[in-house]
């Protein structure tokens, strides 16, 4: 018999705040965390803004001497980690660490290291180059220090597939524990792309905003927006069995019971038109939690506010709920976090399993000119009551990777 998965605690760490908490109630409040870059040069390239933490402290998280030694995304893993075991009220020292694992997912990994290294070679030589060089630039070292720090023995890996690898990660998680691969699983993601080399590349492919008002720059679905707005951080989940979870009397905050995976097949960076691969990854996540899909009470969409993306996911959509998708609410809350890239997945399934939990959907910030080939309802500008029973999250990357989960409110 399979096992039952549920959500007991979620750490955040985003533009919008510190802690699953904060971060909910600014999405709830339709608040954008999108402002101009400060920490990166960006004087002579088109986009100018991001979803960028201006106020985090590395020190109230991660010992010093170790600080200079993790790239800025691990930090953030570290970070979400602790403030989602607080959360769940776990006791690591309790609970059988042979049975409880680490998958944090991210697109890029350490990124912002690479390029201070490569400077440093140009610019001092190899003797100068640091020998914590490769440890802190490896995409697995999130899941590594996690496992390290809490000795954590079980299922362990580290998910790279684009947009995709957080929402991949909870998803692996939950099939680990729900085959009795594990009794407690850390699942997540964690992106620190907001560099000057990470900025250039994806101005170069033409994906990102060149709008220069922060305030407005990411509006997806509106017939005006013009690319995506990056964003950085993290967010980590803490997944247990159902019984494991009942036995130590902890607060369970929504239950995991589909998960799809697929690829479109088609093109490194594009997407077929109509998103067949999207729409087959949401079928295989609603017929993996033995659903129908009209169960399905909100979507949190992909939502990139990028042409291409807005109007194939919407394409999608439809396929799969054919009527039903026009009364079926959706909104893309990166309209107010940015693309997180390989943590995008992580915060938009903290986003959902509280959008289950407290009865409220939140809005698509920025939405005022419709578009002909976006016609659904986008939950538009204002957040709104409505208690539902099952909320679908979507994320899709470069490489043709789509991945989906289904959350339940647990009863």
């Amino acid at each position: 018999m399979q096992k039952r998965v549920v959500i007991t605690g979620m750490g955040a760490v985003t533009s919008l705040g510190l802690g699953a908490e904060n971060f909910w109630n600014s999405i709830k409040a339709g608040k954008s965390g999108i402002t101009a870059i400060e920490r990166v040069d960006v004087a002579d390239l088109p986009t100018r803004v991001g979803a960028e933490i201006k106020e985090f402290d590395a020190n109230s998280f991660i010992e010093k001497k170790e600080i200079k030694r993790m790239d800025r995304f691990a930090q953030y893993a570290v970070a979400a980690t602790e403030l989602a075991i607080a959360d769940s009220r776990l006791d690591v020292g309790a609970i059988n660490r042979k049975r409880t694992g680490v998958i944090i997912g991210t697109g890029i990994g350490g990124v912002e290291t690479i390029e201070k290294q490569h400077d440093v070679l140009l610019e001092k030589g190899p003797d100068r180059v640091s020998p914590f060089f490769v440890p802190m630039m490896l995409p697995n070292m999130a899941t590594g220090l996690i496992a390290i720090k809490y000795k954590l023995t079980g299922f362990s890996e580290c998910i790279v597939a684009a947009c995709a690898s957080s929402t991949n990660a909870i998803g692996d998680a939950y099939k680990v524990i729900q085959r009795n691969g594990a009794d407690v699983m850390i699942a997540g993601g964690a992106e620190a792309a907001i560099t000057r080399l990470a900025l250039a590349g994806f101005c170069a492919m033409k994906a990102m905003t060149t709008n220069g008002d922060a305030a407005s720059a990411s509006r997806p679905f509106d017939a005006n927006r013009d690319g995506f707005v990056l964003g950085e951080g993290a967010g980590v989940l803490i997944l247990e069995e159902l019984n494991h979870a009942l036995s130590r009397g902890a607060s369970i905050i929504a239950e995991v019971v589909g998960y799809g995976c697929t690829n479109d097949a088609y093109h490194i960076t594009g997407v077929p038109e109509g998103g067949e691969g999207a729409a087959e990854c949401m079928r295989l996540a609603i017929e993996d939690a033995r659903i129908k899909p009209a169960a399905i009470g909100y979507i949190n969409a992909h939502g990139t506010s990028t042409p291409v993306n807005d109007r194939n996911e919407t394409a999608a959509i439809k396929t799969v709920f054919g009527e039903y998708a026009y009364r079926l609410p959706i909104s893309s809350t990166k309209s107010m976090t940015g693309h997180l890239l390989g943590a995008a997945g992580a915060i938009e399934a903290i986003i959902t399993a509280s959008a289950l939990k407290e009865g409220f959907l939140p809005p698509t910030v920025n939405y005022k000119t419709p578009d002909p080939e976006c016609d659904l309802d986008y939950i538009p500008n204002v957040g709104r009551k409505t208690n539902i029973e099952y909320g679908l999250t979507n994320s899709f990357g470069f490489g043709g990777q789509n991945a989906s989960l289904v959350l339940k409110r647990f009863n």
